[in-house]
């Protein structure tokens, strides 16, 4: 999703860079183990989905905003320490 020099970011990659960023910011208010553990879980969940998820399917991918900035929401509270993964698996809708 890295964009080349002359290449402008779509409206949708800004969103996630911006959710990805939000994740690493608040990562650095909570304790060093803490902090490692949320940074590992982010970047692989994000770089798991960039992966498997095709660039065009844009439902998916607010779908996937929307659940994010809702853990992050979830993980600026100052009761939170930890951050938990769960994997969704939305039906394949190119199957017949």
């Amino acid at each position: 999703m890295v964009a080349s020099r002359g290449q402008k970011l779509s409206g949708i990659q800004k969103q996630v860079l911006s959710l990805y960023r939000g994740f690493l910011r608040t990562a650095r208010s909570k304790q060093p183990e803490n902090r490692t553990h949320i940074e590992s879980l982010v970047s692989a969940e994000f770089r798991r989905n960039s992966q498997m998820i095709d660039r065009k399917n844009f439902l998916h991918i607010e779908y996937l905003l929307r659940r994010g900035k809702k853990q992050l929401d979830q993980l600026k509270t100052v009761d939170s320490v930890r951050l938990s993964s769960s994997n969704v698996e939305l039906p394949d809708t190119n199957r017949p």
